[in-house]
Protein backbone atom coordinates (compact mmCIF):
# COMPACT_ATOMS: atom_id res chain seq x y z
CA UNK A 1 0.00 0.00 0.00
CA UNK A 2 2.85 2.35 0.90
CA UNK A 3 4.58 1.72 -2.43
CA UNK A 4 1.31 2.28 -4.32
CA UNK A 5 0.86 5.68 -2.69
CA UNK A 6 4.44 6.64 -3.62
CA UNK A 7 3.88 5.65 -7.24
CA UNK A 8 0.63 7.67 -7.39
CA UNK A 9 2.38 10.73 -5.92
CA UNK A 10 5.18 10.46 -8.46
CA UNK A 11 2.71 10.07 -11.30
CA UNK A 12 0.72 13.13 -10.23
CA UNK A 13 3.90 15.16 -9.91
CA UNK A 14 4.96 14.21 -13.42
CA UNK A 15 1.67 15.42 -14.84
CA UNK A 16 2.46 18.97 -13.76
CA UNK A 17 5.79 19.23 -15.55
CA UNK A 18 7.38 18.01 -18.74
CA UNK A 19 10.72 17.70 -17.00
CA UNK A 20 11.45 15.63 -13.93
CA UNK A 21 11.84 17.99 -10.99
CA UNK A 22 13.83 17.37 -7.84
CA UNK A 23 10.54 17.60 -5.95
CA UNK A 24 9.59 14.32 -7.63
CA UNK A 25 12.59 12.64 -5.98
CA UNK A 26 11.33 13.71 -2.54
CA UNK A 27 8.63 11.01 -2.55
CA UNK A 28 11.20 8.23 -2.18
CA UNK A 29 14.21 10.21 -0.92
CA UNK A 30 12.84 12.66 1.68
CA UNK A 31 16.04 12.83 3.77
CA UNK A 32 18.31 13.36 0.78
CA UNK A 33 15.91 15.89 -0.71
CA UNK A 34 15.92 17.88 2.53
CA UNK A 35 19.74 17.98 2.47
CA UNK A 36 19.77 18.96 -1.20
CA UNK A 37 17.26 21.75 -0.63
CA UNK A 38 19.61 23.45 1.84
CA UNK A 39 22.67 22.94 -0.36
CA UNK A 40 24.71 25.27 -2.56
CA UNK A 41 23.65 23.17 -5.57
CA UNK A 42 20.02 24.12 -5.05
CA UNK A 43 21.04 27.73 -4.34
CA UNK A 44 23.50 28.17 -7.22
CA UNK A 45 21.51 30.72 -9.24
CA UNK A 46 21.71 34.52 -9.02
CA UNK A 47 18.31 34.46 -7.29
CA UNK A 48 19.57 32.36 -4.37
CA UNK A 49 23.30 33.18 -4.14
CA UNK A 50 23.93 36.88 -3.35
CA UNK A 51 27.69 36.60 -3.97
CA UNK A 52 27.24 35.03 -7.39
CA UNK A 53 24.66 37.71 -8.22
CA UNK A 54 27.05 40.48 -7.10
CA UNK A 55 29.75 39.22 -9.45
CA UNK A 56 27.26 38.72 -12.30
CA UNK A 57 25.90 42.26 -11.90
CA UNK A 58 29.38 43.60 -12.73
CA UNK A 59 30.14 41.07 -15.48
CA UNK A 60 30.38 42.52 -19.02
CA UNK A 61 28.32 39.59 -20.31
CA UNK A 62 25.32 40.94 -18.44
CA UNK A 63 25.26 43.91 -20.82
CA UNK A 64 25.53 41.45 -23.71
CA UNK A 65 22.56 39.52 -22.25
CA UNK A 66 24.55 36.30 -22.26
CA UNK A 67 24.59 34.42 -18.94
CA UNK A 68 27.57 32.17 -19.69
CA UNK A 69 27.65 30.96 -16.07
CA UNK A 70 24.57 28.81 -16.77
CA UNK A 71 26.56 25.75 -17.77
CA UNK A 72 27.53 25.12 -14.14
CA UNK A 73 25.33 27.44 -12.08
CA UNK A 74 21.94 26.63 -13.63
CA UNK A 75 22.34 23.58 -15.90
CA UNK A 76 18.76 22.51 -15.13
CA UNK A 77 17.43 25.52 -17.04
CA UNK A 78 17.31 23.83 -20.44
CA UNK A 79 15.66 26.77 -22.19
CA UNK A 80 18.38 29.16 -21.01
CA UNK A 81 21.13 26.78 -22.16
CA UNK A 82 19.46 26.41 -25.55
CA UNK A 83 19.32 30.18 -25.97
CA UNK A 84 23.02 30.38 -25.18
CA UNK A 85 23.77 27.70 -27.73
CA UNK A 86 21.80 29.56 -30.39
CA UNK A 87 23.37 32.94 -29.46
CA UNK A 88 19.99 34.33 -28.45
CA UNK A 89 19.19 36.55 -25.49
CA UNK A 90 20.04 34.40 -22.46
CA UNK A 91 19.33 36.13 -19.17
CA UNK A 92 18.10 34.17 -16.11
CA UNK A 93 14.42 34.67 -15.39
CA UNK A 94 13.14 33.94 -11.91
CA UNK A 95 11.32 30.61 -12.00
CA UNK A 96 10.88 27.36 -10.06
CA UNK A 97 13.94 25.95 -11.81
CA UNK A 98 16.12 28.96 -10.97
CA UNK A 99 15.00 29.11 -7.34
CA UNK A 100 14.37 25.46 -6.44
CA UNK A 101 16.73 23.34 -8.52
CA UNK A 102 19.39 25.32 -10.34
CA UNK A 103 21.52 22.18 -10.20
CA UNK A 104 18.94 19.42 -9.88
CA UNK A 105 19.04 15.84 -8.60
CA UNK A 106 18.29 14.58 -12.11
CA UNK A 107 21.08 16.62 -13.66
CA UNK A 108 23.85 15.32 -11.39
CA UNK A 109 22.66 11.72 -11.59
CA UNK A 110 22.52 11.93 -15.40
CA UNK A 111 26.21 12.77 -15.91
CA UNK A 112 27.51 9.90 -18.00
CA UNK A 113 31.11 11.10 -18.42
CA UNK A 114 33.41 14.11 -18.29
CA UNK A 115 34.89 15.60 -21.43
CA UNK A 116 38.14 17.37 -20.57
CA UNK A 117 39.08 20.72 -22.11
CA UNK A 118 41.70 23.33 -21.29
CA UNK A 119 39.36 26.19 -20.36
CA UNK A 120 36.54 24.29 -18.69
CA UNK A 121 35.43 20.67 -18.71
CA UNK A 122 32.12 19.52 -20.11
CA UNK A 123 29.49 17.19 -18.66
CA UNK A 124 28.19 14.54 -21.05
CA UNK A 125 24.66 13.53 -20.06
CA UNK A 126 23.01 10.20 -20.73
CA UNK A 127 20.39 10.15 -23.47
CA UNK A 128 18.53 7.26 -21.85
CA UNK A 129 15.27 8.33 -20.24
CA UNK A 130 14.77 7.61 -16.54
CA UNK A 131 18.16 5.94 -16.20
CA UNK A 132 20.17 7.49 -13.40
CA UNK A 133 23.70 6.78 -12.20
CA UNK A 134 24.56 6.06 -8.60
CA UNK A 135 27.11 4.20 -6.49
CA UNK A 136 26.62 1.01 -4.49
CA UNK A 137 29.35 -1.51 -3.72
CA UNK A 138 26.92 -4.42 -3.48
CA UNK A 139 25.34 -3.59 -6.86
CA UNK A 140 28.41 -2.29 -8.65
CA UNK A 141 28.18 -4.56 -11.70
CA UNK A 142 24.52 -3.75 -12.38
CA UNK A 143 23.77 -1.40 -15.26
CA UNK A 144 19.99 -1.73 -15.22
CA UNK A 145 18.82 -2.18 -11.65
CA UNK A 146 15.01 -2.20 -11.72
CA UNK A 147 12.34 -2.25 -9.05
CA UNK A 148 11.59 -5.73 -7.71
CA UNK A 149 11.06 -7.93 -4.68
CA UNK A 150 14.26 -9.67 -3.59
CA UNK A 151 13.33 -13.08 -2.17
CA UNK A 152 15.54 -15.08 0.21
CA UNK A 153 15.29 -17.82 2.88
CA UNK A 154 13.26 -20.15 0.63
CA UNK A 155 10.75 -17.42 -0.18
CA UNK A 156 10.11 -16.51 3.46
CA UNK A 157 11.92 -13.14 3.38
CA UNK A 158 11.12 -10.37 0.92
CA UNK A 159 12.56 -6.91 0.55
CA UNK A 160 12.14 -4.17 -2.01
CA UNK A 161 15.05 -3.03 -4.18
CA UNK A 162 15.47 -0.61 -7.05
CA UNK A 163 13.02 2.17 -7.81
CA UNK A 164 9.43 2.06 -9.11
CA UNK A 165 10.15 5.26 -11.01
CA UNK A 166 13.53 4.83 -12.70
CA UNK A 167 16.31 2.41 -13.60
CA UNK A 168 19.64 2.68 -11.76
CA UNK A 169 23.06 2.21 -13.36
CA UNK A 170 25.59 1.32 -10.65
CA UNK A 171 28.44 0.53 -13.05
CA UNK A 172 29.70 4.06 -13.78
CA UNK A 173 33.19 4.32 -12.24
CA UNK A 174 33.02 8.13 -12.10
CA UNK A 175 30.46 7.89 -9.26
CA UNK A 176 32.98 5.97 -7.16
CA UNK A 177 36.04 8.15 -7.82
CA UNK A 178 34.29 11.54 -7.76
CA UNK A 179 35.19 12.28 -11.37
CA UNK A 180 31.54 13.08 -12.11
CA UNK A 181 32.06 16.30 -10.10
CA UNK A 182 34.94 17.47 -12.28
CA UNK A 183 32.88 18.78 -15.17
CA UNK A 184 32.17 21.93 -13.14
CA UNK A 185 34.65 21.81 -10.28
CA UNK A 186 37.96 21.00 -11.98
CA UNK A 187 38.90 24.20 -13.78
CA UNK A 188 37.81 27.55 -15.16
CA UNK A 189 39.85 29.79 -17.44
CA UNK A 190 38.87 33.29 -18.54
CA UNK A 191 39.37 34.72 -22.03
CA UNK A 192 42.97 35.58 -21.12
CA UNK A 193 43.69 31.84 -20.78
CA UNK A 194 44.26 32.46 -17.07
CA UNK A 195 43.22 29.88 -14.47
CA UNK A 196 40.59 31.40 -12.19
CA UNK A 197 40.52 28.09 -10.36
CA UNK A 198 41.90 24.62 -10.99
CA UNK A 199 41.76 21.32 -9.10
CA UNK A 200 44.10 18.46 -9.92
CA UNK A 201 42.15 15.68 -11.65
CA UNK A 202 44.20 13.21 -9.61
CA UNK A 203 41.90 14.04 -6.73
CA UNK A 204 39.14 12.17 -8.55
CA UNK A 205 40.89 8.85 -9.15
CA UNK A 206 41.19 7.24 -5.71
CA UNK A 207 37.98 5.60 -4.50
CA UNK A 208 39.03 5.89 -0.85
CA UNK A 209 39.70 9.63 -0.91
CA UNK A 210 38.07 11.96 -3.44
CA UNK A 211 35.51 14.74 -3.91
CA UNK A 212 32.64 12.50 -2.82
CA UNK A 213 34.24 10.93 0.25
CA UNK A 214 35.10 14.40 1.61
CA UNK A 215 32.19 16.58 0.51
CA UNK A 216 29.52 13.85 0.55
CA UNK A 217 30.58 11.66 3.50
CA UNK A 218 28.46 8.77 4.68
CA UNK A 219 26.19 9.82 7.55
CA UNK A 220 23.43 8.13 9.52
CA UNK A 221 20.01 7.85 7.94
CA UNK A 222 18.35 5.91 5.17
CA UNK A 223 18.90 6.83 1.53
CA UNK A 224 15.37 5.91 0.52
CA UNK A 225 11.99 5.13 2.04
CA UNK A 226 11.65 1.99 -0.07
CA UNK A 227 14.74 0.15 1.13
CA UNK A 228 15.89 1.19 4.60
CA UNK A 229 19.66 1.68 4.95
CA UNK A 230 21.81 2.59 7.96
CA UNK A 231 23.72 5.33 6.16
CA UNK A 232 23.61 7.45 3.03
CA UNK A 233 25.83 9.92 1.22
CA UNK A 234 25.31 13.46 2.51
CA UNK A 235 23.60 15.52 -0.22
CA UNK A 236 24.00 18.88 1.50
CA UNK A 237 27.47 19.02 -0.10
CA UNK A 238 29.79 20.08 2.72
CA UNK A 239 31.68 23.25 1.79
CA UNK A 240 32.78 26.60 3.15
CA UNK A 241 29.18 27.69 2.55
CA UNK A 242 27.27 24.78 4.02
CA UNK A 243 27.93 22.15 6.71
CA UNK A 244 31.57 23.13 7.05
CA UNK A 245 31.80 21.12 10.28
CA UNK A 246 32.08 17.97 8.15
CA UNK A 247 35.28 19.36 6.62
CA UNK A 248 37.07 20.74 9.69
CA UNK A 249 38.56 17.30 10.38
CA UNK A 250 40.89 17.92 7.43
CA UNK A 251 42.40 20.93 9.20
CA UNK A 252 44.80 20.25 12.08
CA UNK A 253 46.10 22.95 14.46
CA UNK A 254 49.25 22.37 16.50
CA UNK A 255 51.04 24.48 19.13
CA UNK A 256 54.73 24.38 20.06
CA UNK A 257 56.34 26.62 22.67
CA UNK A 258 59.97 27.77 22.36
CA UNK A 259 62.18 29.66 24.84
CA UNK A 260 61.34 33.16 23.59
CA UNK A 261 58.59 32.39 21.09
CA UNK A 262 55.93 29.89 20.06
CA UNK A 263 54.69 28.40 16.80
CA UNK A 264 51.23 27.63 15.46
CA UNK A 265 51.03 25.14 12.61
CA UNK A 266 48.07 24.66 10.30
CA UNK A 267 47.98 21.35 8.45
CA UNK A 268 45.77 21.14 5.36
CA UNK A 269 45.07 17.42 4.89
CA UNK A 270 42.83 17.87 1.84
CA UNK A 271 43.98 17.06 -1.70
CA UNK A 272 43.59 20.66 -2.90
CA UNK A 273 44.42 24.16 -1.69
CA UNK A 274 42.52 25.10 1.44
CA UNK A 275 40.27 27.56 -0.44
CA UNK A 276 39.90 27.57 -4.21
CA UNK A 277 37.62 30.57 -4.75
CA UNK A 278 39.72 33.75 -5.24
CA UNK A 279 37.26 35.80 -3.15
CA UNK A 280 37.95 33.80 0.03
CA UNK A 281 40.19 35.16 2.80
CA UNK A 282 41.41 32.81 5.55
CA UNK A 283 42.82 34.19 8.80
CA UNK A 284 44.74 32.97 11.82
CA UNK A 285 43.88 35.05 14.89
CA UNK A 286 45.98 34.59 18.04
CA UNK A 287 45.51 36.23 21.43
CA UNK A 288 47.39 35.94 24.73
CA UNK A 289 45.11 35.71 27.77
CA UNK A 290 47.04 37.13 30.72
CA UNK A 291 44.66 37.14 33.66
CA UNK A 292 41.84 39.52 32.70
CA UNK A 293 43.94 41.09 29.96
CA UNK A 294 43.68 40.06 26.30
CA UNK A 295 46.67 40.80 24.07
CA UNK A 296 45.87 40.43 20.38
CA UNK A 297 48.84 39.46 18.23
CA UNK A 298 49.13 40.22 14.52
CA UNK A 299 46.48 38.51 12.39
CA UNK A 300 47.91 36.31 9.65
CA UNK A 301 45.93 36.25 6.41
CA UNK A 302 45.98 33.63 3.65
CA UNK A 303 44.61 34.42 0.21
CA UNK A 304 44.89 34.07 -3.53
CA UNK A 305 44.48 37.42 -5.24
CA UNK A 306 44.16 37.53 -9.01
CA UNK A 307 44.59 40.59 -11.19
CA UNK A 308 46.41 42.41 -13.95
CA UNK A 309 49.60 44.50 -14.01
CA UNK A 310 50.16 43.73 -10.33
CA UNK A 311 46.78 45.10 -9.25
CA UNK A 312 43.67 43.15 -8.18
CA UNK A 313 40.89 42.99 -10.77
CA UNK A 314 37.62 41.20 -11.39
CA UNK A 315 37.99 37.60 -12.69
CA UNK A 316 37.26 38.32 -16.37
CA UNK A 317 40.14 40.87 -16.52
CA UNK A 318 42.76 38.86 -14.63
CA UNK A 319 45.84 37.49 -16.33
CA UNK A 320 48.08 36.72 -13.35
CA UNK A 321 48.30 36.18 -9.61
CA UNK A 322 48.95 39.32 -7.61
CA UNK A 323 49.48 37.32 -4.42
CA UNK A 324 49.12 33.70 -3.38
CA UNK A 325 49.98 32.53 0.12
CA UNK A 326 46.99 30.19 0.44
CA UNK A 327 47.78 26.98 2.32
CA UNK A 328 48.44 24.34 -0.31
CA UNK A 329 47.25 20.73 -0.50
CA UNK A 330 48.84 18.57 2.24
CA UNK A 331 50.90 21.55 3.42
CA UNK A 332 51.80 22.14 7.06
CA UNK A 333 52.07 25.93 7.34
CA UNK A 334 54.03 27.09 10.42
CA UNK A 335 53.57 30.61 11.79
CA UNK A 336 56.07 31.90 14.35
CA UNK A 337 55.20 34.45 17.07
CA UNK A 338 58.08 36.23 18.82
CA UNK A 339 56.36 36.37 22.16
CA UNK A 340 57.75 34.85 25.37
CA UNK A 341 55.00 33.02 27.24
CA UNK A 342 54.74 32.83 31.02
CA UNK A 343 53.41 29.86 33.00
CA UNK A 344 50.11 31.59 33.71
CA UNK A 345 49.48 32.61 30.09
CA UNK A 346 46.88 31.02 27.83
CA UNK A 347 47.07 31.16 24.05
CA UNK A 348 43.78 31.42 22.15
CA UNK A 349 44.03 30.26 18.54
CA UNK A 350 41.20 30.93 16.08
CA UNK A 351 41.34 29.89 12.43
CA UNK A 352 38.55 30.91 10.09
CA UNK A 353 37.64 32.74 6.91
CA UNK A 354 35.51 35.32 5.12
CA UNK A 355 33.54 34.14 2.10
CA UNK A 356 34.36 37.49 0.52
CA UNK A 357 37.60 39.36 1.15
CA UNK A 358 36.63 42.53 3.11
CA UNK A 359 38.46 44.63 0.51
CA UNK A 360 35.87 43.49 -2.06
CA UNK A 361 32.71 44.21 -0.03
CA UNK A 362 32.21 47.74 -1.33
CA UNK A 363 33.10 46.88 -4.95
CA UNK A 364 30.53 44.07 -4.97
CA UNK A 365 28.00 46.02 -2.89
CA UNK A 366 27.98 43.28 -0.29
CA UNK A 367 28.81 45.35 2.80
CA UNK A 368 25.31 44.66 4.18
CA UNK A 369 25.19 40.97 3.23
CA UNK A 370 25.57 38.83 6.37
CA UNK A 371 26.94 35.75 4.61
CA UNK A 372 29.68 37.80 2.93
CA UNK A 373 30.74 39.83 5.96
CA UNK A 374 30.59 37.10 8.59
CA UNK A 375 33.87 35.67 9.91
CA UNK A 376 33.38 31.90 9.95
CA UNK A 377 35.35 30.01 12.59
CA UNK A 378 36.71 26.64 11.49
CA UNK A 379 38.90 25.87 14.51
CA UNK A 380 39.20 27.36 17.99
CA UNK A 381 41.84 26.06 20.42
CA UNK A 382 43.41 27.05 23.76
CA UNK A 383 46.99 26.24 24.86
CA UNK A 384 48.64 26.75 28.27
CA UNK A 385 52.04 28.40 28.56
CA UNK A 386 54.77 26.42 30.33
Amino acid sequence: MKILILVILIFLNLQSSQEISSNTCKACHPTIYGEFYNSTHRKASIFEDPIHKAVWDLHPNKQKESYTCAKCHTPSDIKLLQNLKENKKAIPVKSDIQTHEAISCVYCHSIKSIEQHEKVNNNILTKEKKVFYSASEENRVLKDKKYKDDVSMFGMMKKKSGSPFHTIDYSNEDYYTGKMCMGCHAKKQNNNNFDLCRVDMKGATDEKSNCITCHMPKIKGTATSIKITDTHRFHGFASSTNNQDLLTKYIKINFEQKNDSFEISIKNESSHNLFLQPLRLAQLRVSILKGKERIKLDTKSFMRIIGKDGKPTMPWLANSEVKNNMIKANENRVVKYNYKLENSDWVEVIFGYYKVNPKMWKKLKLENDKTSTKFNILKSEFYKGK
